[in-house]
């Protein structure tokens, strides 16, 4: 039911453009991506595509009858106020209808002034309407696949071995909590656990607020069809299974999770807050941007059987760029612009969307339309560009220094942090995923 990494097609042309007049040119939002959201306006929640500073009501388009070419179950889906029915079509279905609003878009469409005007009618200010989470998430899953992220925090606890002896071998990962997902722009509350500071020799811990929040940059997969129980998802399907990508901060208390992962993993210090941008970035949308998964050397390990796939392994990978910025109180007050924290690349995560899904599986887990998975932080190899403030200072002992002054080894109230995402290769235009972020009201 599922199909394999698909080839582009004309939704992907260089030269189609829109008569929508801000996606011309448009740096996140033109015409070949098409990102699907969920937004609320009026008190009416709705189903919506990305175009330019503008969005497409998809439920206007549906009863306006721009979208009968569809099954009937995706014009229902359309209607939907969620997208987990969208999620749940086959992939063949998503990229039909991806097809049709297309060209309800294109400027080379036929259509004559009173049918522009119709289409017109669709359209919707981005800036006017509230953005919700995409879909309602059943389960939420937070893997570890940026390797260097995990050698790098690995040489900060364990120096002496960085990289767990199972990492080359399994995609890693722990259950989240899907009930703390909150869309870009919502408040993040500094959580309070327990801490035992080793530095100070305490011998019992204290019930106290974190003093040491971070962030975590991170891609979100968005799962489309799942699979039954005890049936797992072969990898040469799971591409199938991935409707879209998006960002996602996993905020993260390191004092809390320091105490509390003796010796289980990540419970508190995580579970308090995750922040996702509300835009779905299509898997369709993604075909020209999909690459060769993070080359390995002769001496790692080879994936068992169940892990590999010849077509996964030169194009399961896909090629994001990524940004983090910071926004102090102090800069807001002095109307400074936000500075660039770091860069960082999809391209350095160990293991790909694929085989995410299919370890997922393999055990027998049913995965169910609208469920996330958090790829894990990524950063790269040398250089400042971490993705959180952990790596990035060393755990706190290397504060980094901001152009304004500020000093900072972990947030601090009022701080914003900004995720970016873009995806760009020569021949085709650029898309983007729009913004993630957050601020810390303490």
């Amino acid at each position: 039911m599922s199909k394999r990494i698909d080839a582009c097609d004309q939704t992907h042309d260089p030269v189609l453009s829109s008569w929508v007049e801000s996606s011309v040119g448009h740096g996140a939002f033109p015409i070949q991506n098409l990102p699907m959201g969920v937004f609320s306006e009026d008190g009416r929640t709705r189903i919506a595509v990305a175009i330019g500073d503008e969005l497409v009501d998809l439920r206007a388009a549906a009863d306006a009858g721009f979208l009968a070419q569809l099954p009937e179950r995706a014009q229902q889906a359309a209607r939907a106020t969620t997208l987990n029915d969208w999620m749940a079509l086959p992939a063949s279905a998503r990229t039909q209808l991806r097809a049709i609003v297309s060209d309800l878009l294109s400027a080379s469409s036929e259509a004559g002034h009173g049918a522009r005007a119709a289409r017109a009618s669709l359209l919707r200010q981005q800036e006017k309407v509230e953005m919700l989470l995409p879909a309602e998430v059943g389960d939420y899953t937070d893997f570890y696949a940026g390797i260097h992220h995990a050698m790098n925090c690995g040489m900060i606890f364990r120096p002496e071995q960085p990289l767990q002896p199972n990492y080359k071998h399994l995609p890693v990962a722990y259950h989240g909590r899907a009930s703390t997902l909150r869309p870009s722009g919502t408040p993040v509350r500094r959580p309070r656990s327990q801490v035992r500071d080793e530095s100070a020799h305490e011998p019992r811990p204290r019930l106290q607020h974190t003093s040491r929040l971070d962030y975590e940059m991170e891609l979100a997969l968005w799962i489309g069809p799942g699979n039954d129980l005890a049936q797992s998802i072969d990898i040469r399907d799971a591409a199938g299974h991935v409707a879209g990508y998006g960002l996602l901060n996993d905020w993260s208390a390191r004092d809390i999770q320091a105490w509390e992962s003796l010796p289980l993993g990540p419970f508190q210090g995580k579970n308090f807050m995750t922040s996702l941008s509300p835009w779905v970035v299509t898997s369709d949308a993604m075909v020209p941007f999909r690459s060769p998964r993070m080359p390995r050397d002769a001496q790692d390990p080879r994936p068992l059987a169940y892990l590999h796939d010849d077509e996964d392994e030169s194009r399961g990978g896909i090629d994001i760029a990524l940004r983090v910025y910071l926004l102090t109180r102090a800069m807001r007050e002095q109307g400074a612009e936000a500075c660039l924290l770091s860069e960082g690349r999809s391209t350095a995560l160990w293991w790909t969307p694929a085989q995410m899904v299919t370890h997922h599986t393999v055990g027998g887990c049913n995965l169910r339309p609208g469920d996330l998975l958090g790829t894990g932080t990524i950063s790269m190899a040398q250089g400042k560009d971490c993705g959180c403030l952990l790596e990035m200072t060393e755990g706190g002992r290397r504060p980094i220094h901001l152009p304004n002054g500020e000093v900072r080894a972990f947030l601090e109230d009022g701080d914003e942090v900004v995720m970016r995402g873009e995806c760009r290769r020569d021949g085709f235009v650029s898309i983007g995923f729009g913004e993630c972020r957050g601020t810390v009201v303490g």
